[in-house]
């Protein structure tokens, strides 16, 4: 997807307020780490994941079997479809606790599609029953309740155990006084045989006991994050929406972007005929009206009338003309990006080296973005970047046509405003193109844009 950037706007050439009102701790990050609000909630995570998953399977496992079981029978259709609706349930369950406690925004799957009536389905619980055995979100829910159990069990495990370890050793010096109080025994035993016990009972020992206790306490975070790591993977793998449906809702987005540019552009055109070449022709219309009546009796100023209403065509035509390369310049069509983009640049008020290095040309439509892509970032050097020289190099680079145009202005372009380039970056996106903005204060101002390459068959 296109990413956007911001134009250069009010901020232009202004450092990004970076990092302002932060303080730097002073607490390194391995010690405040145990105690982050992230950690806890990683923990919280971890050790109720447990409790849900051993539900979760021993449901999912009884259901499924006891469906597939009856599938010889009718009855094994509904209770194969419950069961896979008791998994989408759980599966919302984990969605909602993957983003409250690790901060995993993920969208929720696609809805089922049953079958209306009308639509020549059976409707009711039927047609209900045959949409859940039909969504692969079903199943694949499922397979999160069979394959997330043996995980939530490691996971479990390993945590609770590196945890309390932890901080046992660590809290060590505060409690092993219960050993030779209660214990009869002079502290926490390490080795014992029928000839030999060793106890950690002195200073020092009691000292590296907690040393390394702090050692595995600062570590455990890390732990829980890695194994966190995997639960997110699962949760987004297998409970979020297919790539397939991410697709189409992509490609619909899409659709509805190319669409509004399209009538954006018609508007334009319509705009641009009703208030310029239209309003000229019409003018010119009454002026000639005026000289055909004067022409008998004053034939020298119908003359001078039909000498203006002349000067009026060459100006609607010259109107005319730039809608049409506003359009789709013959140029481009003729002799491709290169001429294209040099008659751009030529109209720029700095100057501009252009350099394309193309041994094909790509299809008319990627050729017609990457051409209006450049007009525009030109047309953005010129208005705002106060630049003294811009250069525009265009190359491919294996499946993808590269974009690239840089000025030595003053930088510091806001790429988070996302006002004027927000347009150019969804017309990238339409075609699976990326915009990118890299404009330090100082300057330079670099905007590459990368498009997919789509031979030409002319």
């Amino acid at each position: 997807m296109a990413t956007q950037y911001g134009n250069y706007g009010p901020g232009y050439g202004r450092p990004a307020a970076e990092g302002v009102g932060e303080r730097p701790h002073r607490v390194p990050t391995a010690l405040r780490e145990p105690f982050s609000g992230r950690h806890w909630r990683e923990l919280l995570y971890v050790l109720v994941g447990f409790p849900v998953s051993v539900v979760l399977f021993v449901l999912t496992v009884t259901m499924l079997s006891t469906g597939v079981g009856l599938t010889l029978t009718f009855l094994g259709i509904p209770v194969l479809a419950a069961g896979l609706a008791m998994c989408r349930g759980f599966g919302a369950l984990e969605r909602a606790r993957a983003r409250a406690l690790l901060g995993l925004e993920i969208s929720d799957p696609e809805p089922l599609r049953v079958r209306n009536r009308s639509r020549g389905g059976r409707g009711g619980a039927m047609a209900w029953m045959g949409a859940v055995l039909r969504s692969g979100t079903s199943w694949r829910h499922a397979l999160f309740a069979l394959v997330q159990f043996p995980w939530a069990v490691f996971s479990f495990s390993v945590t609770l155990t590196v945890w309390l370890l932890g901080w046992t050793m660590l809290t060590y010096p505060l409690w092993f006084w219960v050993f030779p109080l209660y214990g009869g025994q002079g502290g926490l035993q390490l080795y014992g045989d029928a000839q030999h016990q060793v106890y950690l009972d002195n200073p020092f020992e009691i000292t590296v006991t907690a040393l390394v206790g702090l050692l595995v306490t600062m570590a455990t975070p890390w732990i829980v994050r890695a194994l966190t790591t995997v639960d997110r993977l699962l949760v987004h793998g297998l409970l979020g929406p297919s790539r397939l449906a991410s697709r189409v809702v992509e490609l619909e987005s899409d659709r509805g972007v190319v669409v509004d540019t399209a009538a954006a552009d018609l508007r334009r055109i319509e705009r641009d005929l009703h208030d310029g070449a239209q309003a000229r022709l019409v003018a010119l219309a009454m002026d000639l009206g005026l000289a055909k009546e004067k022409l008998r009796e004053d034939p020298r100023a119908a003359a001078e009338m039909v000498d203006s209403a002349h000067g009026e065509v060459k100006t609607a035509l010259q109107e005319l003309r730039d809608l049409a390369r506003g359009i789709h310049p013959a140029v481009l069509t003729d002799r491709g990006l290169d001429a294209a983009l040099s008659s751009v640049a030529s109209r720029c008020t700095v100057p501009v080296r252009v350099e394309v290095d193309l041994v094909d040309r790509p299809t008319p439509a990627i050729e017609g973005i990457a051409y209006f892509t450049v007009s525009e970032l030109l047309q953005n050097v010129s208005k705002h970047s106060r630049a003294r020289s811009a250069s525009v190099d265009v190359w491919r680079a294996e499946d993808r046509l590269m974009l690239q145009v840089t000025d030595d202005g003053v930088g510091g372009a806001d790429a988070s405003a996302g006002s004027g380039l927000a347009g150019l970056a969804g017309r990238l996106d339409a075609v699976d193109g990326i915009l990118v903005v890299d404009s330090p204060a100082g300057g330079p101002t670099t905007v590459t844009a990368e498009l997919p390459w789509r031979e030409s068959r002319g």
